[in-house]
């Protein structure tokens, strides 16, 4: 995975998304995580518009690799903002 990028989008109060922090920490993955509600104004409204590109119910998390989204983190339903 070395060569893939990966990106998280996460809620910093919701478990799943904390599972899947720990899941791709203890893979070793290197990726980078938005936690969209630590957000505000414009820049928060941007990034929930550029998930809703790819995942239109805006759940959480949202893992994008390379071209593959990942919604959810495959235990339980995940949280919507």
């Amino acid at each position: 995975m070395a060569d893939c990028d990966v990106m998280l989008y996460a809620l910093s109060t919701c478990i799943h998304c904390k599972n899947t922090k720990e899941y791709l920490d203890g893979c070793g993955v290197k990726y980078d995580c938005v936690e969209v509600d630590k957000l505000e104004g414009d820049e928060r409204k941007n990034i929930i518009e550029e998930i809703k590109k790819v995942n239109p119910s805006c759940s959480f998390p949202t893992i994008i690799i390379g071209d593959k989204i990942i919604v959810g983190s495959g235990r339980k339903k995940s949280r919507r903002l």
